[in-house]
Parts: C-alpha cells; sequence; structure tokens
C-alpha cells in the first residue's frame, strides 16, 4: 500500500510541476504570437493525444514522465510556410525569446508562492522548538543551553517551530558562523547564547546536523506510544500493534522515546522483551529482535520498523499552528520563496568549491520516497513538499548549462551584446557539454539514491 501511495504521489507531483513549468513557455509563447505545435508532459511514446485552441497544438501525455517540453514553430527544424514565417520562434527579437525561455522557471516560482501563501492563510502545523539535554561535547553544549528552553530567535530570524529553527540552524551551519541564539526558559527568563558553528564540515551537514551541534528535542517523561507499523518489519512479525504503550524494554521502565530507540539501536540481532500495555488489557510481554541497518554515520544499528510517539494528549501542548492573514501569508510567500531559492543556489555553489558534499545530490527515487512520506503526513506536508520541489527545478533550470532554460538565456545574453546570434558550431559545441554535465549530474543523483536505499 505504502509503495502504491509513494507512485502516486511521485507521479501526481511530477505531472503537476511539469504542467506548469511548460504552462509557463506555452502561456508567454502565445503572448508574443509564436505558433506552439506541441505541448508534452513526458517524454517517448505518446500515451494520450489530442488537439485543441486556434492552432491545433498537440497535446500529448507522453510514457516516461521525467520532464517535458513545449515545441513551437522554427525554421532551424523544418519547412515554414510563408504566411507563418512571423509566428516561427527563431524569427522573433531576443527579448521575446528570452521571455519564452524565462517564463518556465517562473512559472515553478509562482507555483511555490501561491503554495506557500495557502498554507500559511490555512495554517502550518509544527512543533515548538523545546529543547532537550544538549549533547555532551558539542556547541550547543560549550554554549550551555538546558532542557526545557524554548527557541526564540536565531540571529535576525525568528522562529516558532521547530522546523523553522532547523532551517535557520542549516542556513547558520553552512555559513560556518557564530550565531546568538535567544530562549526562553521555564521560568520565563530570556537568555542569549552565542553558537559556534565554525567547526562544521560538509560530513557533517550529510549527517543529522542538529544532533552533531548537539540540540535534541525535549522529551517529556512519558511512556512513548507505537504508532504506525511498517509492512514486514521486526514490530510486525513479533506481534507489536499501532497504540501499543511500551512500559519497559529489557526489564528497565522507560519514560521517553530516547530511551527505546537507544535500546533498539544497541541490540541489532538480538532478542528485546517488550512490556507493553494494549488498550484496556494487562501488560503484555512481547519479544522483538531489532534488524541491522547501516545508519547514516557508518556505524551498524538496529531498527524494528515502527513509529514511535507520545499520548496524543501530551503531545498537544508542543503543538503549534503558524496561521497569517492572506496580506501577510503573501509577504512570507514571496520571502520563504526567495530564501529558498538563494539558499539553492549556496548549496550548489557549495558543492562545487567542495565545502558541501555532492551526497545532498537527491534522484528520482529519493524524490519519490519524500513524495510518498509527505502524502502520508496529509495534505499540508504534501503541498509543502511540492512547493520545495517546485523551486528547486526553477532554480536547476535556471542555471548556465547549455540543454537548461538558463543556458539558451545564457547565449541570448550574449547575442544582446555581441549584436548577432551565437554561431551553430558554439550551440551545437554547448548541447554537447551540456548533455556530458546533466549526466554526471544524473548518474550522481541516482548514485546517492541507491546509497541511501542501501544503508537503509
Amino acid at each position: 500500500m505504502n509503495l502504491v501511495i509513494t507512485i502516486l504521489a511521485f507521479v501526481a507531483a511530477l505531472g503537476c510541476l511539469i504542467t506548469f513549468h511548460e504552462y509557463g513557455h506555452y502561456k508567454v509563447a502565445r503572448w508574443c504570437n509564436v505558433k506552439v505545435l506541441r505541448f508534452s508532459v513526458g517524454f517517448g511514446k505518446p500515451l494520450w493525444t489530442w488537439r485543441a485552441g486556434a492552432d491545433r497544438t498537440e497535446w500529448v501525455i507522453a510514457a516516461i514522465p521525467l520532464g517535458g517540453y513545449v515545441k513551437m514553430l522554427d525554421e532551424r527544424e523544418s519547412e515554414v510556410a510563408v504566411e507563418d514565417l512571423p509566428r516561427a520562434f527563431n524569427r522573433q527579437n531576443v527579448w521575446r525569446r528570452s521571455a519564452i525561455v524565462v517564463a518556465g522557471p517562473l512559472a515553478n516560482f509562482l507555483l511555490a508562492i501561491a503554495l506557500y501563501w495557502v498554507l500559511f492563510m490555512h495554517g502550518v502545523p509544527g512543533t515548538k522548538p523545546v529543547l532537550g539535554e544538549p549533547l555532551p561535547a558539542t556547541a550547543a553544549a560549550a554554549a550551555r543551553f538546558e532542557a526545557g528552553e524554548i527557541v526564540r530567535k536565531i540571529g535576525d530570524d525568528e522562529v516558532i517551530t521547530w522546523q523553522d529553527a532547523r532551517w535557520v540552524l542549516l542556513q547558520q551551519a553552512v555559513r560556518k558562523s557564530t550565531v546568538a541564539v535567544e530562549t526562553i526558559t521555564g521560568e520565563g527568563k530570556v537568555q542569549t547564547r552565542n553558537l559556534d558553528l565554525s567547526q562544521m564540515t560538509p560530513a557533517d551537514l550529510d549527517s543529522d546536523f542538529l544532533r552533531i551541534i548537539g540540540f535534541t528535542r525535549f522529551q517529556p517523561k512519558a511512556a512513548p506510544v507505537v504508532g504506525k507499523i511498517a509492512p514486514g518489519g521486526a514490530a510486525e512479525r513479533s506481534g507489536l500493534k499501532g497504540g501499543d504503550e511500551i512500559v519497559a524494554v529489557g526489564n528497565a521502565s522507560v519514560e521517553s522515546i530516547d530511551q527505546v530507540i537507544r535500546a533498539i539501536r544497541e541490540n541489532h540481532g538480538r532478542a528485546l522483551l517488550f512490556e507493553v500495555r494494549r488498550e484496556k488489557a494487562a501488560v503484555l510481554t512481547i519479544s522483538v529482535t531489532p534488524e541491522a541497518y547501516s545508519a547514516k554515520d557508518g556505524r551498524v544499528a538496529g531498527r524494528i520498523g515502527a513509529e514511535l510517539r507520545y499520548p496524543d494528549e501530551l503531545y498537544a501542548q508542543y503543538r503549534v499552528d503558524v496561521r497569517y492573514g492572506p496580506l501577510e501569508s503573501l509577504t512570507k510567500a514571496l520571502g520563504k520563496t526567495w530564501d529558498t531559492s538563494v539558499f539553492s543556489l549556496k548549496m550548489l555553489g557549495k558543492m562545487i568549491t567542495g565545502d558541501v558534499s555532492l551526497k545532498n545530490l537527491s534522484g528520482p527515487i529519493t524524490i519519490a520516497d519524500y513524495a510518498g512520506q509527505s502524502a502520508q503526513l496529509g495534505w499540508t506536508s504534501y503541498l509543502v513538499f511540492l512547493a520545495l520541489i517546485s523551486i528547486s527545478l526553477g532554480v536547476l533550470n535556471l542555471l548556465p548549462v547549455p540543454l537548461l532554460d538558463g543556458g539558451h538565456l545564457m547565449y541570448y545574453i550574449v547575442e544582446i551584446f555581441k549584436g548577432a546570434p551565437v554561431s551553430d558550431r558554439t550551440l551545437e559545441f554547448g548541447q554537447r557539454i551540456g548533455m556530458a554535465l546533466l549526466f554526471v549530474l544524473m548518474a550522481v543523483a541516482i548514485f546517492n539514491d541507491i546509497q541511501r536505499l542501501i544503508s537503509g
């Protein structure tokens, strides 16, 4: 069932993003009176084809949903009737051609803004950024953060949820800066501490960088509850069920999720006795053998294939909904889209210089996995995923790489200064370079996907 949801969520996301991107090209081409011959979502063999519009444009849904294209009338590709020459793409001035090319990525940015606008007006669910005990020998421990403090501000950015805190800290970690973090203690006292992130390495950003910094979420003292059970996992085979309250593991009582996770991770391949309270029944004893897998830090750890959470009534006090009015939501949406775009470009730049590992590149398998996970979490999580991928698609297409929209735009900028189009030989050479770069990029991304699958 999870696989079906993942596939459907992935195909729906790609279909939406590709359609918006190509529609941007199509719409501006029509505004410039350029004749559009075909609008295709996907590559390869056409599955559905129909014609519509004054120009009888061919609309296609093709078999391979990893892209799309808008084919316009162009003398460089085929003969053009004399009466249609003014409507050929190659006959348009450089400004119109540039507008048509930019319209695709711009449509992706506009989609992200619209999605964030809806989300901010509806309310984005999150959890309060309440700190747990800082991990020893970390930057958080050196700054003397204390359990129970609520993060209120990081640098100049106010934070309301853990998601906010993680996003801002990620940006600061990439910069390797020292940042002021403002918190509120349990007694209501405001504290400001300097968090030194200058020692962060590319490898640190590949793993759970919040734990590298030393930040953990506050864990209330309460027996954790089993949530979703992964099909075929150790938890399902042992007889654990969703809703079971874990009161002890290995003859030791537990009061937090971390205690259970630690016991599972440290006992791969060894049977653990779980004492659980199921509904109103007496405490049951269930033997569970954690399965071994390769964790992100390279060590072998255990897992049982079950989600752990706190009772809903306890967790409710840590939930928060971030909601704004229509105008403020639009401002927030514009800011979020801009910040994410700029950060994406910075990350790409640091990958080139080696300051950030290429392991951060994700391919279609990882994107599909995220699509499925976000869809199962609810429509708000899925829309956040769509917005992020839409921004990534817009940024990627604006890169000055031949074959991408940014590559065509680069040629047009040269044409503006040169006063004439670049030569056919230059275009052909650029296509070869662009194809090679995109092939390498895709190969690295798919390799990373496979590594993630192997490591779990």
